[in-house]
Order: structure tokens, then sequence, then C-alpha cells
């Protein structure tokens, strides 16, 4: 009896070690990235160094591990994105040639109550440069010039000012930049590039963001909404209000204004207004026209240097950083805790809302789509690029391995074979001198023990 209950006891515990094995291997092929499946990964870690005896501090070491990939930790994403749009290759990775001891511009597009405030300060303070930007306390603006030159690199409020008018769009800056620019400065016999950036959010937090800050005071009555030449008449852009401000609105009578340019302000400032005749409403039929407008912005924000979002600030860090070839000093902050996050209103409220901004709902989706498509494909690349360096290294060092047994096992009479001129391609470097650190570069195919890490092992199996 002892005996049948001592082999059914090791026969349970070898279903349940093969049940623990299972599931470690799934979770590395349903949840292969690290930075993405932090939480499962810490728990595979967890069993494998036997975290059942080791209780004590493991809840600490678990919040340290979420901690290790600041692109969960921040913004908290979801662990699969599914990607709803196709693009292409070339829309997806966008390393720029930027040259910012050349004649190269950064344009800042400053959408209002997207954090742009926050990100134009990260723009002048907060970039490892050569020649960092000069800011004084009390002042406004910061003198951002080239290395030896006394030119900028940058068109934002907080280096040039609202020098194309107070949260000018894209249909003003692109008319407006390059001839405040020239006028500025003489550029050389290349041409200028101007690299267009903006910061995007989610609509109805901007939205009910931009309603407290109009219900605080804000009016921005210095916008010129320039376009073909002109800023529209007051029959053509009527303002919501009377007297000086619109201090103390309700929300009801922020959303029931019907010119009111909160509604769908991201898409009608990122496309091109002169296609639908500019304010002139009366051009064609509502619907038509921000059909129009939605397809203007999306085409705008595809083709630009780069675009963050709001919700993802460090993610936002992450491609500006990779796209432009500058570092932070210091990690963007995730900071939730803003003014519109403070509002609650009702689900009926907050389907009018979505129903105001019904383009800009459709255009943040595609943005975050796209967004989150070029975060994926840059932590790809980024993990390839370092894994073909693990591969390299360990060549390099098999290949001096290789060597030095070699030089072992010769006897002092003999001297090493002459290399057959026809088996070039199957050992590529050479050996030289009497060194022992010579080394002996074998071709990729060399490396049979592609999963000799988990850094790799992740790799291969991941998908995206």
């Amino acid at each position: 009896m002892d005996e049948r209950s001592s082999s059914s006891h090791h026969r349970l515990f070898i279903a349940l070690l093969m049940v623990l094995l299972f599931g470690v291997i799934t979770i590395q092929y349903v949840c292969p990235s690290k930075s993405e499946c932090q939480l499962l990964h810490q728990l595979v870690s967890w069993f494998k160094d036997g975290g059942a005896t080791g209780s004590r501090g493991s809840g600490s070491e678990l919040h340290e591990g979420l901690q290790k990939d600041p692109y969960i930790s921040e913004d908290g994403a979801l662990v699969r994105f599914v990607p709803r749009f196709n693009f292409t290759k070339a829309d997806l990775i966008r390393d720029v040639d930027f040259n910012i001891k050349g004649d190269d511009v950064i344009v800042f597009l400053h959408i209002q109550k997207t954090g742009g405030t926050t990100f134009g300060r990260h723009l002048v303070r907060n970039i490892q440069l050569e020649r960092p930007c000069e800011c004084h306390a009390g002042q406004k603006k910061c003198t951002c010039y080239r290395p030896g030159k006394k030119e900028t690199w940058l068109f934002s409020r907080f280096s040039t000012g609202w020098s194309c008018g107070l949260h000018a769009d894209w249909t003003e800056l692109t008319s407006c930049v390059p001839s405040r620019m020239d006028s500025r400065e003489v550029p050389e016999s290349m041409p200028r590039h101007y690299y267009y950036i903006t910061i995007l959010r989610d609509p109805v937090s901007r939205y009910l963001s931009e309603w407290r800050h109009v219900q605080r005071g804000a009016t921005w009555k210095a916008s010129l909404h320039v376009c073909d030449g002109r800023s529209p008449t007051l029959s053509e852009l009527p303002s919501c209000y009377a007297g000086d401000d619109w201090s103390g609105c309700t929300l009801q009578e922020f959303m029931d204004c019907p010119y009111n340019l909160a509604n769908n302000r991201q898409t009608r400032m990122l496309a091109d207004l002169s296609l639908v005749g500019c304010y002139n409403v009366s051009a064609m039929n509502e619907e038509e026209r921000w059909a129009l407008l939605l397809e203007s912005a999306k085409r705008n924000l595809l083709g630009m240097a780069f675009f963050g979002l709001t919700e993802y600030q460090r993610k936002t860090q992450y491609l500006f950083e990779r796209t432009f070839n500058l570092e932070f000093i210091a990690p963007f902050t995730q900071l939730n805790g803003t003014r519109a996050s403070g509002v609650e209103v009702p689900a009926e409220t907050e389907h009018r809302i979505l129903k105001l901004n019904r383009w800009d709902v459709e255009l943040y989706e595609y943005a975050r789509d796209l967004f989150l498509q070029r975060f994926q494909v840059a932590r790809q690349q980024e993990r390839r690029l370092a894994r073909a360096r693990r591969q390299q290294e360990r060549r390099r060092l098999r290949g001096r391995l290789s060597t030095k047994q070699g030089r072992q096992t010769l006897k002092p009479t003999e001297s090493p074979r002459q290399p057959d001129p026809h088996s070039e391609g199957q050992q590529r470097g050479k050996v030289g001198g009497d060194s022992e650190e010579s080394e002996v570069l074998f071709p990729d195919w060399w490396d049979q023990d592609e999963n000799s890490t988990l850094e790799d092992y992740i790799d291969n199996v991941e998908q995206w």
C-alpha cells in the first residue's frame, strides 16, 4: 500500500512538473516580449527561481520588475496591440536625416490642451545638445542656436514665440514658417528642410480640458486663423461669447455653441483648410467638408517627421529620440492627474462630447494605431540590432578560442597549415602575428546556438 501511494505521489509530482514547464513555454510563445508582458514573465521567473521558498520580498521584486520597462509602467498600454490599419514600411520607420548644424528646422505645431506646453519645454530645456538652449528665469522664450551659428534649429512657442499666430495650425504654419525663417536668417546654398511635429490627445479628455481652460478665462482671441492669405470674417467665424471672455461658462453652454472651435479641433488644425474653402462653410455640405478635412489631417499626420500622444509619454520620448537621433536628459513623466481627469461627466454627456468630436475620434484612432505600430517596429529593430551584436560578439569569442586551442595543439616543430584559398568562404578574417588575441570572424551560419540567451530566445519567437 505504501509503495503504491509513493508511486502515485511520484506520478502526480511529474505531472505537475510537466504542466508547469508547459505553462512556461506557452507564456514564452503567447507573450514573448518581456516589455509587453512583464507580469507574466515575472511570475515565470518567480517559479524558476523557487519563489515558493523565498516568498519574503517577492512582492517588492515583482514591483521592481514591473518598473524596469517604463513603457508598461508609465502608460499602462495594452499587453497585446492588434493593428487596425495597414501601413507601409516607409510609414512606420521614421529615421529622418536631421542636421542641427546645417539649416534643418524642427517646427512644433502646438494644438491646445494636448500637453504641448510640457512637450515644448522638453524641447528647449531637456535635450542633450552640443549647444544647449539658453533659458533665463522670467523670460518666456529661450535662445536655441546651432553649434557655431546664431541661427535657430527650433520653431516653437518657447524659441521663436507665436511668430505665425497664436496656436497656428497646419495651413498657417506651412505657408508662414518658410518666409518667417528666411526673413530672420539667410539660408546657405542648400535648401532648408522643415520637420513638422505635434502632439495629439484623447478627444474627450482634450475637450474637457479646453472647456475648463475657457472657463478660467482663456479666449485665444489672438489666433489669426489665416487661410489663403487672409483671416476669416466675423460672419465666417462667429464668436461663441460676448464680452472679454467666457469665464464661468457651463459645460452645457460650451457644448451648445455651434461655432465652437473646440469641436474637432485636432482634425481642423492638422488639415489643409484650403481644400474646403477655408472657413466658408457654404462651399459644401458639412459631412463632405469634414470627410475631406479628416483625410487631409490623416495624410499630413502620416507625412510629419514625428508626432506623439499625451497618453503615452515614455513612448513619445522614445520615438522622438530615435527619429531625430537626439536624447533627453530626464525621462518624461506620465501625469494622469490633469484637470480634465478630475471632471466626472454623466454617460449621456460623454456620448454627446464624442458625437461633437466624431472626426477627432476617428483621427485619434488612426493616430494611435500608427503611433503604436511605429513604436513596436522601432523596438523590434532595436532588439534585432542588440541580438546581432550579441551573436557577433559570440562569434568573435569563439574565433579567439578556436585560434588559442589550435596553437596549443601544434607541436614545436610544426607550422600552421597554409589556408586553402578555396575554403575562404568557410572562415572569414585572418590570424595575425603571434598574438593570442587574434580574431577569426566566422560567417553568420556558424552560430548554431541561436537561443543561447533568454534575450535571443524571446527575439526568435516574438511577433508584433
